[in-house]
């Protein structure tokens, strides 16, 4: 097939870019499962974006797969889905039951009822280029709606005008993963790599802008709104808490999470 053979060096670098800034936003979530660990609890916060961001992941580690030359985002993508799988094995272990319950399902719907329907469906009724092709749209879907997900916690900052909930580094971050996603797919001449990355530039030039806009802004002293968690080809997701997040690359996913510390919320954007 040779998905592991990389012929233009500049392709190489925008690739491996990519996947260390994509593993960097993985790893994001990292602190709020240390904290779990050692209270022993999930303090109320959801595991559908972790759900969202294993199911992306797996969807373009099949896609890279399948089609020639897209090494990097075979790699990135494996990573994604170990670190995802450990961040909801934890979450399992430290849940309530009925937390448990429901994310066991999400799991057995998504990503084993859903993605094994679509691996079925992709090797039985398809090949070749009109496998890729299947696979393509669907894996771009899934990139579009993790991308998007980000504009509840924009609605979020300009009605409380505070950008506590989200930091300008994450979106800055979000920015620049996207800018090589995008450069690394036109290199390769793949355009579900680079279109989904189009959306995900605009909407971290915009969070950015946005933030530059309320930075000075009073803090709101009012009680602050709970917010639902969802993600991650990204992306998306209140006791005290974090808004997280998880985009997946190649991608990738940040969604919104909701974590408890410090009487304090924050956004992080999490990886195509």
């Amino acid at each position: 097939m040779g998905i592991f053979t990389i012929h233009d060096p500049l392709t190489f670098v925008l690739g491996l870019l990519g996947n260390v800034i994509s593993f960097v936003v993985y790893l994001a979530p990292l602190p709020t499962f240390v904290r779990v660990c050692r209270k022993k609890s999930t303090e109320g916060f959801q595991s559908v974006p972790y759900v969202c961001a294993l199911f992306s992941a797996m969807l373009w580690l099949y896609y890279g797969v399948m089609s020639p030359h897209c090494t990097l985002i075979v790699t990135i993508n494996s990573a994604g889905c170990v670190i995802e799988t450990i961040y909801l094995a934890i979450y399992i272990a430290y849940a309530t039951k009925h937390a448990k319950m429901i994310t066991t399902r999400l799991l057995m719907f998504f990503n084993m009822g859903v993605f094994g329907s679509i691996v079925l469906f992709t090797l039985m009724l398809s090949q070749g280029k009109r496998r890729i092709l299947i696979l393509g749209w669907i894996s771009s879907a899934v990139s579009v709606a993790v991308y998007a997900a980000p504009l509840g916690v924009l609605r979020l900052v300009i009605c409380t005008k505070s950008v506590e909930f989200m930091p300008f580094h994450l979106s800055f971050f979000l920015t620049v993963s996207a800018t090589i996603w995008f450069a690394y797919g036109l290199s390769i001449k793949d355009k579900f790599v680079a279109l989904p990355n189009v959306l995900g530039f605009f909407l971290g030039v915009l969070q950015m802008a946005v933030y530059m806009l309320y930075r000075n802004a009073r803090e709101v002293k009012d009680e602050k709104p709970a917010v639902g968690k969802m993600s991650s080809m990204g992306s998306v997701e209140i006791h005290t808490m974090d808004v997280k997040l998880d985009l997946p690359v190649g991608n990738s996913t940040n969604l919104v999470d909701i974590n408890s510390e410090d009487n304090k919320k924050q956004t992080e954007l999490l990886p195509v």
